[in-house]
Order: structure tokens, then sequence, then C-alpha cells
């Protein structure tokens, strides 16, 4: 019936009808009208037609309308991904974006002006929400207060704007205290000059007792704390052992110096790799992947469950598992000293790095040692002590080389220190520890994105369906915004449209004091990494053919590869079910990498507050990344977040912000401050409801008052605008080459 309801639709003498003359064209008896009314419903939240005035329906792109998923930034803006993935993003500015929420599906009327006969599109492509097809969320995390006449509570994400009115609380245990975090179900929400209403589900607690920051992320980003009992019984049966039954049929490779590299407070190991010398000064290299696709099969519980989650999820505190851990961290991980299994990319490769030839089996290894990045670099700076400390050695020389081809081949040299956040057993923060990408890093990132390039050239010469990872190449009008930002510091700077452009200004940059702060603003004009159905190529790597494979423990893309590789027949995912698929994982990693740096957040706010209440805030290095009327923004690189020293905290002299040369100029002393300029800052205010931070500049050692302490309860006023710290559309961290 579906079909058929399109087809009319789709006819070009069409004009729109309603449901009754839908029944009449269609010929259908009075009994049938419910399924109709059914079938038009899920048509219309799916975005295949749209419902007009008069109750009458049309296919959405005859009337400019574009079905899509809303992404709303912290100032209220909104981007629209269209489900056609051939169209541009859509921008729907603030006041347009009705009552729709941060990733919920929409339908949007596109902007178009006439000119005649022709129509002339903006530059920029904008549109205005006009229907919710579909919310993404509708429970919400936020504090709950009172004022003399109503309750409401006031959201913890910062992109929504509209404290939620919630009636009194029933069934939830004890009535919050004002203050407490709580968790609010969403009621129907139709008009945006009115607060939406919600009902009070669960009480969190106070936001400063012991646990409640952690639970808070968690139940904002929905994220599970259990797996299901029938999952967890799955896992069970399969068992903690290897058999002879498991071993059939695969490559031998217990013999080989199979070693693991990984973050030393890993436990999931999903990959491993082997090097070893070759005949005519060849060598040979084995890339070990966990062999998860032959526990987890297609429509097991586990399956669903892996899917569902898409992810695993890494918050500052503990590990959200996309698996069980008696599959994550157990059968399928490649512990040392144990037999496991795996599926193999093995390399034949010339002594400059170029891939001879290369084959995809399922085998079985014996992990011979597990390394931690900081091991790997201490055997590498030294001469090495063993054969499988030279493995290293000629490991490390030919990633090395591998790079220097990538490099040359247009890859753009995108990674940035990272910060580790440690926690005390009260888990407040301990220490802060700064990641760099050093060779050991480099090490199995190269071999990592070999085996995921050979893989995607397969399934692509085989014409498979699978999933891709892609990142497309970024809008020319904000690389040329970049650029004229560039030229405006007198930094020389090509047509950025030349990847090899980009990659001389990326290299220049990273020789200049205010180089750091312009490689901010590139990485803000990139697209974001996804995933897709379509081979479109990765832009960052400079590679045509890419997909995910090296870490099927916590990836379901990983997992769908395997299969589309390995297995065939009723294992494979359904082709008309990938796309589905690979948007769903696609949010999810987005809704994970949120609720990441949420957990942070909350971490270093907790911190900073304490430095603030002790009237000793410390003193941090900091980098200027952006200057505003109002003041500038630094980045600092201590603490692993940026924020904004307003010009309000420099009470020594008035400042006046030059817009053509971008920079604050004290009036009195002349002081300038610019786009890379280095300052010394102290924390100057938290606002845990904007989730910001501002610094002030650091000024001489004197003895700080405690501040005076204010009501938990009070809400802080309103700034003037929301500021943010950029956020960057590529993830590089200690995982990088699994997260890419």
């Amino acid at each position: 019936m579906e079909d058929k309801i399109l087809k009319l639709f789709g006819q070009p003498d069409y004009t729109p009808i309603n449901i009754s003359q839908l029944m009449r064209r269609l010929k259908l008896a009075p009994n049938d009208k419910p399924e109709v009314e059914k079938r038009l419903a899920r048509l219309e939240r799916e975005g295949r037609i749209a419902r007009i005035k008069g109750n009458r329906f049309i296919l959405p792109q005859e009337a400019d309308l574009i079905p899509g998923r809303i992404r709303i930034n912290r100032q209220g803006k909104g981007f629209l991904e269209a489900d056609d993935p051939k169209l541009p993003t859509i921008v729907v500015p603030e006041h347009a974006t009705g009552t729709a929420f941060n990733n919920d599906r929409v339908l949007v009327r596109r902007d178009v002006r006439y000119r005649g006969r022709s129509r002339i599109f903006q530059e920029e492509e904008t549109g205005k929400v006009i229907r919710i097809l579909e919310r993404e969320r509708t429970q919400l995390v936020g504090t709950f207060q009172s004022s003399n006449r109503f309750l409401y509570v006031i959201p913890d994400d910062p992109r929504i704007p509209h404290d939620i009115y919630v009636t009194e609380p029933r069934d939830v245990g004890r009535r919050p205290n004002l203050g407490d975090k709580v968790v609010v179900e969403l009621k129907l929400w139709e008009s945006r000059e009115l607060n939406p209403e919600g009902e009070i589900i669960e009480v969190l607690g106070a936001p400063d007792e012991e646990g409640v920051d952690m639970l808070s992320v968690l139940r904002q980003y929905n994220l599970p704390l259990h797996f299901p009992k029938t999952v967890l019984q799955e896992a069970h049966a399969i068992g903690n052992q290897i058999d002879e039954r498991d071993i059939a049929g695969r490559e031998d490779c217990r013999a080989h110096t199979v070693v693991t590299i990984d973050p030393v407070d890993a436990k999931d190991f999903d990959d491993a790799i082997c090097l070893e010398a070759a005949p005519n000064g060849h060598w040979k290299l084995w890339v070990h992947i966990a062999d998860v696709s032959h526990y987890v099969k297609v429509g097991s519980a586990l399956d669903e469950e892996a899917q569902k989650r898409g992810n695993s999820t890494y918050l500052v505190d503990r590990v959200i598992p996309m698996l069980p851990e008696a599959l994550s961290n157990e059968l399928c991980s490649l512990k040392p000293g144990v037999e496991r299994l795996t599926k193999c990319v093995e390399f034949l490769l010339s002594a400059e790095g170029k891939v001879i030839r290369s084959r995809f089996y399922p085998a079985v290894i014996h992990s011979k040692r597990r390394f931690t990045y900081e091991e790997v670099l201490e055997a590498l700076q030294r001469k090495p002590a063993g054969p499988i400390e030279e493995m290293l050695h000629h490991a490390n020389t030919m990633a090395q080389r591998l790079r220097r081809a990538r490099m040359q081949a247009g890859s753009l040299d995108l990674d940035f220190p990272e910060s580790k956040i440690r926690l005390d057993e009260q888990g407040k923060i301990l220490r802060i520890d700064r990641v760099e990408n050093d060779i050991s890093h480099q090490l199995i990132e190269e071999y990592m994105l070999l085996a995921n390039e050979a893989v995607a050239g397969k399934l692509m010469a085989l014409d498979r369906q699978t999933v891709y990872r892609i990142h497309e190449p970024p809008d020319d009008k904000r690389l040329q915004e970049f650029r004229e930002d560039v030229l405006s510091h007198q930094i020389q700077c090509g047509n950025l449209t030349n990847r090899h452009e980009v990659q001389k200004l990326l290299q220049k940059l990273n020789s200049l004091p205010i180089g750091p702060a312009l490689k901010i603003g590139f990485l803000k004009s990139l697209m974001r990494a996804r995933y897709a159905v379509e081979p479109l190529g990765h832009y960052g790597l400079a590679k045509a053919k890419y997909t995910h494979f090296t870490s099927p423990i916590r990836r379901y893309a990983d997992l769908v590869v395997h299969r589309s590789l390995f297995q065939k027949g009723r294992e494979k995912v359904a082709a008309e079910s990938l796309r589905n698929v690979a948007e769903h994982i696609s949010d999810t990693e987005r809704n994970s990498a949120d609720a990441e740096r949420d957990s942070k957040d909350v971490k270093l706010f907790a911190y900073l507050q304490s430095q603030l209440d002790s009237g000793r805030p410390q003193r941090y290095p900091g980098l200027v990344t952006d200057v505003r009327n109002f003041g500038f923004f630094v980045d600092v690189p201590g603490l692993g977040m940026s924020g904004v020293v307003p010009l309000s905290t420099l009470p020594d002299d008035f400042f006046q912000f030059d817009s053509n040369r971008n920079q604050l100029i004290g009036r009195r002393s002349r002081r300038v401050f610019k786009l890379g300029d280095k300052v010394e800052v102290q924390i100057h205010k938290v606002d845990k409801f904007k989730k910001q931070v501002d610094f002030r500049l650091a000024g001489p050692e004197r003895k700080e008052l405690p501040r005076k302490e204010v009501p938990k309860y009070e809400r802080p006023k309103p700034q003037i605008q929301r500021l943010e710290r950029p956020q960057f559309k590529l993830s590089y961290s200690s995982r990088r080459a699994k997260r890419r």
C-alpha cells in the first residue's frame, strides 16, 4: 500500500488530496481507512510525505519541505542534516527552531527567494522548522527549582533555553529539595512561546553528593548501567574457553611474535600486530583484530543490544561497554598468554612501506606481550632488549615510513595533545595528565589505518554492501573565511581547496606562536566524520577507500564490516537496513562524545569551584584563541578546556576592540591582546548551568579571601552571550587510530 501511495503522490499531475480523496483514488473500501491512516502516519513520521493545510498530503520536496535531523548548538542555532545525503546542510536560525530539541527528526521548510520565473537560493541555505517528526528523547535531567507560583526544572543541557514547568512530584521516593538533580519526563510541547511542561520521574539527589554528578550524565544521555538479563545469559552460555571446534579452519598464528599496544588503563585489547622480515628485502605484517563476529551472531540478544548501544562510551570514571565484560574484557580481548580468535589482514610490504599484496582470513593467536604506550616509548628510546623489542624497533621504522607516505599523499596532521583526568577514590580530580601523539601512538595507528583502508578496498572490489567511515570535504565558503582570517595575521596562505596548500599551511602553523590558535580555527571549519553506506572517502586522511575494521569490541560499525567481509547469506546485515544502521551508529557516536565531554566537565567544574571556595586558585598557562568585543577566549592545556576572560575582569584599563586587526587595545596602557598571545590565568567564575567557565588574568601572588557562598538553589543571572569551548569535528585521542 505504501508504494501505491508514494507512486500516486509522485505523478506529474498530482495535486494535494486528503484521506477520503486518497481512498477514492486508490479504490479502497471504507473499512480500510484505519490501515490507510496508519500507513500515512508512518510515512509522515519517516519524512517521506508531508501533511499540509487542510490535512492534505504531498511529497516534501514539492513544497520545499526537507525532512532530516536537526543539530542545535549552544547558541541555539540549528543545522539540519537532510535525509537526502545529496542536499547541503540547512541553517535554522534560533528563532526558527520552533519546539525542536537537539537531535530531533524534523520537517524544515527551506527559504527560497523568487526572481521572476527562476528560483534564486541564498548563499547559505536557511529554513524554518514546521513540524517535529520524532523526538530523539523524552526525558531530560535538570535542577529542581521553585518560585512563588510554580515549580520548574532548569535543564542541564545548555542547548535548551526554556525552563520546564513541572507538577508536584509523585511516586518518586522522596520530594526533591531545591537544587536537587532530577529526571523529567517531557509532555507535549506545541508552542515556542510557552515553556515546555513535564513530570519528575526520578530524584537523583543534591549535585554535590557523591556519585550524583556521573548519574546525571548517565541519565542525560540515556546510557545504560546494566545489560538485560537475556544478553548476560547469552554471554554466559558462550563460556570462557576456546576449544578445537572454534580453531578449525583458521590459520594458526600462535607461534608468531604477536603483541598488543594500548593505554595503561585499557582492558579491551581488540588489535594486535606482528612484523617479520621476508625475502628480497620485503616485510610481512599481520594485523590481528578480535573476532567478535564469531560470538555475536546477527539477530541474537547480544547483537541487538550491541547495535542499540552502537559503541562503548568512555566516561571519566567508568566505561559503558558495548558488549558484556565476559566478552569485551575476557573472551574477545587479545590478552597475553592465552589463545584468542582473530580476523587477520596479512600484508606483504616493500622496504619503503608500499603494499605488494594483502590477504584476509580467520586466525588464532597467542599474544606474547601486552605493552602500554609508555612502555613502547621507553623501549624505542633505547637499544632493544630481546627479540620482541627488536621487532618493535623495526615496526616503528616501518610505521614512520607509512606515516611519511600518508602525509605525502595529502593526509592532514590534525593531532592535538589531549588531557587525561585521573580521579582519586572519592571521585575527585587527583591530577590531569597530558597525552602526546608520540611515536608509540603512531606505531599502532599507522597499521590500523593501513588495515582499515585495505578492508575498504577489498569490499569495494567485491561490490559488497557495508558501512564506510567517511569524512566529507569542508565547505568552500568556510575555507575561504578561514583563509581570510589567516591572511589578516600576515601569514601567507594559498587556495585551501587545494589539499597540498592546506598541508603547507598546517606545517607553517606548527612553527608559529599563533599557530595552535589558528589550527583550532581550521578544525572548526571541517565537517564531522560519520558512517554511511556510500564510500565517499575520508578528507582528513586523504583516503578514497576507508572504513572501520579494527575495533569490533567497542564499535558496532566494525562488527558490521567484519560480517560483510567474512560472512555470507543470513549472517550478513540486510542491505536495506544498513543505511539505518549507519545513521544510528553515527548518532550514538555523537551521543557518547557529548557524554564523555560532559563527564569531564562536571569533574573539572567541581575541581575549579573548590579552588574558588578555597580562595587560592591555581595559575595556568593559556593561549588566546579568539578575541571579541567583550573579552578574549583562552585555551588552557593544563585543564584541557577553554574559557573566556571577560573585559570586566581587567579593571586597570579600558580596552577597545579593533575589528580590523582582531585585537583588544588598552586605552591607557596600550596593552594588546591578540590571537596567539600566551597568558597566565586563574579561574574567575564557574557557571554549571551554562557549562562554561570564566578566567581572569593571574595577577601578583597575593592571599585570596574565600568568596561569599551563594545558596545552591539560586539560579545565576543570565549572561549577555553564551560562550562555549570550540568543539573539534574530528576525535583524535590516545585511541586515535581506533576512533578515526
